[in-house]
């Protein structure tokens, strides 16, 4: 499995990614929010029709050295998705400040 980065930054957003996953393509719109309340950035997903796929995933990144972000949601069959530190923080999830730099966001095949 071969992940690609999504490329996104310490701003709300909102991204079309082309995704090989599962080796079709797949187009995903994926809008990421700061929850001032939780202390994280928020990832909702939206399939290339516009229907809302998942709501709420925090962007945080799990055990050693990631987890995968949509291992419940493996039924979807979008892929699996991962945040990852580059080192440059001791945190387990990125800042208002970092996404993009310190932390990016991988995606890949279904895990099975």
């Amino acid at each position: 499995m071969a992940l690609q980065v999504v490329s996104l930054s310490s701003a709300q957003q909102s991204v079309t990614a082309q995704l090989q996953v599962d080796g079709e393509s797949l187009t995903l719109t994926l809008t990421i929010h700061w929850s001032a309340m939780a202390g994280y950035w928020v990832l909702t997903i939206y399939d290339s029709q516009g229907n809302l796929l998942l709501d709420g995933i925090p962007l945080v990144t799990g055990w050693y050295p990631a987890a995968n972000l949509l291992a419940q949601f493996g039924y979807l069959q979008i892929g699996s998705a991962y945040i990852l530190n580059l080192g440059v923080d001791d945190s387990d999830y990125p800042g208002q400040d970092d996404l993009g730099t310190g932390f990016i966001l991988t995606w890949g095949d279904t895990a099975p």
